[in-house]
């Protein structure tokens, strides 16, 4: 800790005679006209050059000093002559490591052919008043990593390009959407009820109107209320939001793609996540085979389809119809191949998400679309005309697991309210089988309601349409080989940290210079 310090001490020292000089060392703007890349890529032998970066790296050699600068695209080697600065070369004792710099010079080649400006001219653009970190090792270092992205992206360049493929990502799935005609638009993210993805929500108060609002879990209602209103093709990249546990795929606050197409069903959203996938996958690391944490992922194979219904029928004799009691026998006494459940004392609905666990598939090189859902377990789902008790949609399992669900969207408004009472019914039943277990003061007051602005909705007619979500996040997380969501969420959620812990963390996280 008395390193730490005596380091901080230094560098405040350097700060103000910086300051005794008359400096700003906190500038405004510098005119940097090209990117450090640019400048190396095109190099010319005395070209005269203006650009700005981090300086990453120092080596004096009496009246000559090297160091490197480092910006977004790259790096560049300075030289500083004593001869051609005069007096600021001096003032160069006070340029720490990690002080942000703008440079003019003109360009040359050293003797081992390093491109290399020589400095006519600098500018302290930014103190640096922290030592920047030496390196990152240990699981306590990786936990500040994510405590403390913008060192992480500071001086770890793989994190940096994850989070620029990110952005192409994100940029590929608008541009194929684009391509299909679909309207880009934003819908609230402060709702009245929680509605249109199951899942606890995050519970928050509005003043002026006095009432609870929640932030939403999907924005599946209010895009489809758009189908209503004429539009015929929408998406929405946004933000949801689940107040559940925290893993390696799971992360409070996530990215979704949510698009509706009217008058089509299921199968056309098939055709259209494996081209937005596809073209992700070509835009981003331009393959459509790579590895994902050892295992090949193949997008050129042939996708396969797997029936949720015949899974469960074939393994436990499970039909749609059972009764509760009839489920659970029939999960303790499963086919040979498959493995006994006992849930005794559950209720339907933790029976049903317990159920559509055992048909994820294991992680295999093409892709998997897993159909034949129960209509128990998608409550705005549009049957299958020849059995009402199974429902056109897909999840899309990548890697082993879920990155896409979709279905041909329930517009019968009749049908539409029989479920959502049978849904309320069984949530209610479930609340009250947790009862010794404590809940929140504010979640314990949620009252599930039926959406009666949805279901009016619906009664002014919504053509027939299809509907698919894309979990962002985890896409980005296989494209980009990373073992966990943190990985590819620039600030994820994470548990508070005692301030002693982060006292320790930051003495032992600096270089010594």
């Amino acid at each position: 800790m008395d390193a730490l310090n005596d380091l901080l001490a230094a560098r405040r020292r350097n700060l103000e005679a910086l300051q005794a000089q008359g400096l700003r060392p906190y500038g405004g703007r510098f005119p940097k006209a090209e990117p450090i890349k640019a400048l190396v890529d095109r190099f010319e032998e005395g070209l005269a050059v203006t650009t700005a970066g981090r300086l990453i790296a120092r080596r004096a050699h009496g009246a000559m000093t090297f160091a490197d600068l480092h910006d977004a695209s790259g790096k560049i080697q300075l030289c500083f002559r004593q001869e051609q600065l005069g007096d600021d070369y001096a003032r160069l004792a006070h340029v720490d490591l990690g002080d942000c710099l703008g440079v003019e010079g003109a360009l040359f080649k050293t003797r081992t052919g390093e491109t290399t400006i020589k400095i006519i001219k600098y500018t302290v653009l930014a103190k640096a008043l922290r030592p920047l970190p030496e390196k990152w090792h240990g699981l306590r270092d990786v936990e500040t990593r994510y405590r403390q992205r913008y060192l992480d992206l500071l001086v770890n360049e793989p994190v940096r390009r994850v989070f620029e493929q990110r952005s192409k990502l994100v940029e590929s799935l608008r541009s194929t959407l684009a391509r299909h005609s679909y309207l880009e638009v934003e819908t609230p993210m402060m709702h009245a009820l929680p509605g249109g993805a199951a899942g606890e929500p995050f519970v928050t108060h509005h003043q002026a109107l006095d009432v609870d609002l929640y932030l939403r879990l999907a924005p599946e209602l209010y895009l489809k209320r758009l189908l209503v209103g004429g539009f015929e093709k929408v998406y929405e990249l946004n933000r949801s939001f689940r107040n559940e546990g925290l893993s390696t795929r799971h992360n409070p606050e996530f990215t979704m793609l949510e698009a509706y197409c009217a008058y089509e069903n299921y199968t056309y959203m098939m055709r259209l996540v494996k081209e937005l996938i596809t073209e992700a996958a070509k835009q981003t690391i331009g393959t459509l085979r790579w590895e994902y944490q050892g295992r090949t992922i193949d997008l050129s194979k042939e996708w396969e389809v797997v029936s949720f219904a015949e899974r469960l029928s074939t393994g436990y004799g499970l039909e749609p119809q059972d009764g509760l009691e009839a489920m659970q026998e029939k999960l303790r006494h499963p086919r040979p191949g498959f493995r006994a459940i006992d849930m005794k004392g559950q209720s339907r609905s933790q029976l049903l998400r317990v159920i559509e666990e055992l048909v994820e598939p294991e992680a295999k090189e093409a892709p998997v679309f897993v159909t034949d859902y129960w209509a128990a377990t998608s409550p705005l789902a549009q049957s299958r005309p020849d059995n009402p008790q199974i429902v056109e949609r897909f999840e899309l399992y990548l890697g082993g697991f879920e990155v896409a669900n979709a279905y041909s969207e329930l517009n019968d408004p009749i049908e539409q309210r029989r479920r959502f009472t049978e849904q309320l019914k069984d949530a209610q039943g479930s609340r009250l089988k947790d009862e010794g277990k404590p809940l929140e003061p504010r979640a314990s007051s949620l009252e599930r309601r039926i959406d009666e602005d949805f279901i009016e909705a619906l009664e002014y007619g919504m053509p027939p349409a299809t509907g698919l979500g894309v979990g962002v996040d985890r896409l980005a997380m296989l494209l980009f080989d990373q073992p966990s969501i943190k990985d590819v969420i620039l600030f994820p959620l994470l548990k508070p940290e005692e301030s002693s812990t982060a006292v320790q963390r930051r003495s032992e996280g600096g270089s010594k210079q």
